[in-house]
């Protein structure tokens, strides 16, 4: 299994020089990893997250690289707007990495307010940036999508009922969105991360995760990876390093995936 200590970041200067890259989630977690690890790669960064305080905290912190934040939920047709408007009528690329999970409910226990929840976040909100940002990169003739998954979306025994649906829909979309667009130059791909270190919203405890999903699960669930591993898989997918690459689900997990 991988081991996230060990690991040390190493960018690659100029990958993304004169591109536009709108990334959610980028207030906290793997969002913020991403959108740094662009920046620093000489894009422009449309910074999305629904808070604003960190959001502005982030981009503070980091005056020196190009940053554009925009607050406000992503699954709300004005946030999409503005998200667009911000863009400038130009996006390279788009990481879809906002999310949220759930309290690792079997599907009988599952009430509707959280089920909502989930595939708004997860998935609607994914969709609506997603159908937003096409016809711009269909304009250009080209365009890279990474969504993040999960390995919620590969396997039944990595999350709740509602969680696991709704990676299984954005596995879903990427598949299907490769198909239909791959032809036109456009490219989407998803990473299913395994346990990482991050700042996504679930209010469980590791005893639920642990009661829920069974102790062979968890016997077997690898070190957790940093949120900055998970930026090097996403924006290697993102980046024209990974131009052969469409459809593809990147299990960056530590070889989770493989037992």
């Amino acid at each position: 299994m991988g081991n996230g200590s060990a690991w040390q970041e190493a960018t690659t200067p100029g990958r993304f020089a004169g591109k536009t890259v709108i990334v959610t989630g980028a207030a906290s977690g793997i969002g913020q990893a991403t959108a740094l690890r662009i920046a620093k790669e000489g894009g422009r960064v449309i910074a999305a997250d629904i808070s604003k305080e960190r959001l502005d905290d982030f981009v503070a912190e980091n005056g020196s690289l190009d940053l554009v934040p925009v607050s406000g939920d992503i699954s709300t047709e004005e946030t999409v707007a503005a998200v667009v408007a911000a863009a400038g009528g130009r996006v390279d690329a788009l990481a879809n990495v906002a999310g949220i999970m759930d309290n690792f409910a079997p599907i009988h226990e599952v009430d509707d307010e959280r089920w909502e929840r989930v595939f708004r976040i997860n998935v609607t909100a994914l969709m609506r940036l997603t159908r937003a940002v096409v016809p711009l990169m269909l304009e250009a003739g080209t365009g890279s999508v990474v969504n993040v998954a999960s390995e919620a979306g590969l396997r039944g025994s990595a999350a709740g009922a509602a969680y696991t649906a709704s990676k299984h829909a954005v596995i879903g979309l990427t598949k299907n969105s490769a198909v239909i667009y791959g032809p036109k130059g456009l490219r989407f791909n998803a990473v299913a991360p395994g346990p990482t270190m991050t700042g996504i919203v679930a209010n469980w405890g590791s005893h639920m995760a642990a009661e829920r999903l069974g102790p062979l699960m968890q016997a077997n669930v690898p070190t957790p990876a940093t949120a900055q591993q998970l930026a090097a898989s996403i924006t290697f997918l993102l980046s024209d390093d990974g131009t052969n690459i469409n459809g593809a689900i990147l299990a960056s997990d530590g070889g989770w995936s493989a037992l």
